[in-house]
């Protein structure tokens, strides 16, 4: 029950970045918005884990094998690229920036996790090792950014909606 509340607030920041996107962008839509939620989500696709553990899969396939890599940039930017392609091509290009956008928003918020050992996973693995000290804000488990993220969420929910709103009555 614990990654619960880590799981919905990713999908709620997530939400509140792509919907603030389409504020900016016109020719961004829901859509586009269920995509940025898609890629925050994208790093805990290591949670595959759950159902083919690591060792299950090293027996099947025969070689040392971990699902662990999906969670850093390489991991995502991976599942990113593959996302991209259940895209239309024209559309791929935005695709892809709007699932990495997500993955970032999801890594940032994995580095203000409290950690025993002060410093955060290594985000940048296999290219560097270096794991960045961490900001201890608050623990994977904890409800609060959940609240936090749900309340943000609720405020630009209530703007999006007096948004499109706003164009429907003024025909009236």
């Amino acid at each position: 029950m614990t990654d619960v509340a880590d799981v919905l607030t990713h999908v709620l920041v997530g939400y509140v970045i792509g919907t603030l996107l389409t504020f900016r962008v016109e020719s961004l839509g829901q859509a586009h918005v269920a995509l940025v939620v898609i890629g925050a989500l994208s790093p805990d696709f290591v949670k595959i884990q759950l159902l083919f553990p690591d060792g299950f899969v090293a027996w099947t396939l025969g070689v040392p094998f971990s699902w662990s890599p999906l969670h850093t940039v390489a991991g995502s930017v991976l599942v990113i690229g593959l996302g991209s392609l259940l895209v239309a091509p024209a559309q791929r290009k935005r695709a892809l920036a709007l699932l990495a956008v997500g993955a970032l928003s999801h890594h940032v918020l994995d580095l203000l996790l409290l950690t025993p050992t002060g410093e955060s996973y290594a985000v940048f693995w296999p290219l560097l090792e270096y794991r960045f000290p961490s900001a201890d804000l608050y623990l994977s488990s904890d409800r609060w950014p959940a609240v936090v993220a749900g309340c943000c969420a609720l405020v630009v929910w209530l703007v999006d909606r007096s948004r499109t709103a706003a164009p429907e009555t003024a025909h009236e």
